[in-house]
């Protein structure tokens, strides 16, 4: 369903030279935006120009449904959501997760292309599903918002903060604060390690300066364990925030996690 080889080989070959990457990648991206209004960016068809998509593909995303309300973990082969054991006997700092979609197929490869080749078109499309994937109620419930930081070498070495990329366009579109969390030390890479060995590797990595109010949602690009939110959500609480919630636009899948 996904049409983006030709926009994988015009930017494949310079993968090795990042900067060069991305310049081409955005270049291409501002190229298809003037050449194909109106086209969906999974298939090409025509979509309304209202959103970047079909009515097609929009149905056939893989949509993290059903799903823990709390952790959003996928829940596949249940009928309806409901808690999953683990947020039964161990609860995270937030409240609930909203997570639409599981990291799997055509959104696998846009958050991929907007995470490491730093495509704004990808970017654009992935936050105009979270929106699409969330309720109108869950628009209008918080006061602020606080994107997942990365830590600053981690961000110079890719160029840009996808979770802050991300928040300060959300934060804009709902007319909200956007207020910024600091890591306090480069936490190891979180590749390999379970729910536990991740909480404890982000025990206390974050702080957060500013007063904030009562109802606070996090937000990220994709949502493993729920370990990163979770800290972060801790930190959130001891700024003076009586709720937090963690909306990202993918979850994991369990058999990932």
């Amino acid at each position: 369903m996904v049409n983006f080889d030709v926009i994988d080989k015009l930017t494949g070959s310079l993968s090795q030279w990042r900067v060069l990457s991305t310049r081409v990648s955005i270049k291409v991206d501002h190229f298809l935006r003037r050449q194909l209004p109106g086209r969906c960016v999974f298939c090409l068809g025509i979509t309304d120009r209202e959103r970047p998509w079909c009515k097609d593909c929009f149905v056939a995303l893989p949509w993290n449904l059903p799903a823990c309300p709390r952790c959003a973990e996928p829940l596949p082969g249940r009928p309806e959501a409901r808690l999953c054991g683990r947020c039964l006997r161990h609860p995270p700092s937030f409240e609930c997760s909203r997570v639409p979609l599981r990291y799997e197929q055509e959104v696998a490869r846009l958050v991929q292309r907007f995470k490491f080749e730093a495509s704004p078109r990808a970017g654009a499309v992935l936050l105009a599903l979270l929106e699409a994937g969330l309720p109108e109620t869950a628009l209008a419930w918080p006061e602020a918002l606080v994107p997942v930081p990365l830590h600053p070498r981690r961000a110079r070495e890719r160029g840009f903060d996808q979770g802050e990329w991300l928040a300060r366009r959300l934060a804009r579109r709902l007319e909200l604060p956007l207020v910024r969390a600091q890591r306090r030390r480069d936490t190891p890479t979180q590749r390999g390690l379970d729910r536990d060995e991740r909480r404890r590797n982000l025990s206390g990595a974050f702080v957060i300066e500013a007063a904030l109010p009562q109802r606070v949602v996090l937000v990220d690009d994709v949502m493993t364990t729920g370990a990163t939110l979770g800290s972060l959500a801790v930190a959130c609480l001891a700024a003076g925030a009586g709720e937090v919630e963690a909306w990202a636009i993918a979850r994991t899948p369990l058999q990932e996690s």
